[in-house]
């Protein structure tokens, strides 16, 4: 393991998702620090934010990895939703959701405790009605997290 994906400070998850061993600790320690704020910085409708969260950590990964897949496909989430909140570019939108289902197509439905299974039917719905994504948030740990300060102070560290 890389030393980038090392964060002992990363606090455990609430289930048993995809990443977290059964010696208490996460396997990419860093993957879930930057899912736990893209995901909270996009229920805050902040998608610019959250897809840099996404991102910054996907660049650590090469490709043919679940961990790049899976990146990968939320930065295309985040990205797709900026489109459609910020621009009004359905298009656009359909287009980054049609390639981040192809990302995420084979990665486990709770993956770092994301609900992926939740984020994949919402983007299918979407490409036919854009408006399945009003009101969506995505579940972390079966719940709907909302932005704190410190994801706000996390997305500006990556500037």
């Amino acid at each position: 393991m890389d030393e980038h994906t090392r964060d002992p400070s990363v606090a455990p998850p609430a289930g048993n998702p995809t990443g977290w061993r059964e010696d208490g600790q996460w396997e990419h320690a860093t993957l879930r620090r930057a899912v736990v704020h893209g995901v909270r910085l996009y229920n805050a409708g902040e998608f610019h934010e959250s897809h840099d969260c996404f991102e910054v950590e996907w660049y650590n990964y090469g490709t043919g990895s679940t961990e790049s897949a899976f990146l990968h496909g939320m930065v295309q989430v985040a990205a797709g939703a900026y489109k459609h909140f910020d621009f009004e570019n359905d298009d656009g939108m359909r287009s980054l959701f049609r390639t981040a289902l192809q990302y995420l197509q084979g990665v486990p439905n709770d993956y770092y405790g994301v609900d992926l299974l939740d984020v994949r039917t919402v983007l299918n719905n979407a490409l036919n009605d854009p408006t399945e994504l009003h009101g969506w948030q995505i579940r972390l740990d079966g719940e709907e997290p909302v932005a704190r300060d410190v994801d706000f102070e996390y997305a500006a560290s990556l500037e």
